[in-house]
């Protein structure tokens, strides 16, 4: 049993989102900010765990990218929706995912092997939309310094640049995958 914690613990994250999503809609940002920090948490959380307890599984392969994209890309659509976040970078963020989610259907569907691999700028871009969420979750629903709020800025270039490298990275490295296994069936 305890070797499912991990698990558990992605499937809650999992859980946090409509939550989390409706505390945004009900203006209610004290809520939102704690429940999406706890979520997030729970990201670095579970993989620790299941590094620790050598319990890692298929499943949380495909849980744990599964629930952060779900988090992320709610929370970046309702903060969006109500002005919270431009436009652009929403847009920005949601067309990556897709395509990345398309990439991995299309390199699952030609080469029948698809294998879960987080480069290390997705790594990157994960956690600078985190910052960026949480800081403006944190601004809406605490009394934040001035100074840590004009981070914000700061943090949009780097989503946007993160998103649009990492992007390109996985377009690449997918893109060799598709070829070199289409050379070996010919």
């Amino acid at each position: 049993m305890i070797r499912q914690l991990p698990n558990l613990i992605t499937l809650l994250r999992l859980l946090a989102v409509p939550l989390t999503i409706w505390s945004i809609n009900s203006e209610n940002y004290h809520l939102a900010f704690w429940l999406f920090a706890s979520a997030a948490a729970s990201d670095a959380l579970d993989g620790a765990l299941a590094r620790w307890l050598k319990a890692r599984t298929a499943i949380g392969a495909y849980l744990d990218p599964l629930a952060d994209k779900a988090l992320l890309v709610a929370v970046y659509i309702a903060l969006g929706y109500q002005g919270q976040i431009q436009d652009w970078l929403v847009i920005m963020i949601v067309s990556r995912d897709l395509l990345i989610i398309g990439g991995a259907l299309l390199v699952d569907l030609v080469t029948g092997r698809l294998r879960m691999e987080p480069l290390f700028v997705s790594k990157v871009n994960t956690l600078a939309q985190i910052l960026l969420a949480g800081l403006v979750l944190g601004g809406l629903g605490h009394d934040l310094e001035e100074g840590l709020l004009a981070l914000q800025p700061v943090l949009t270039m780097i989503v946007a640049l993160t998103t649009l490298v990492s992007g390109t990275v996985y377009l690449l490295v997918w893109g060799r995958r598709v070829v070199s296994e289409e050379g070996t069936n010919t």
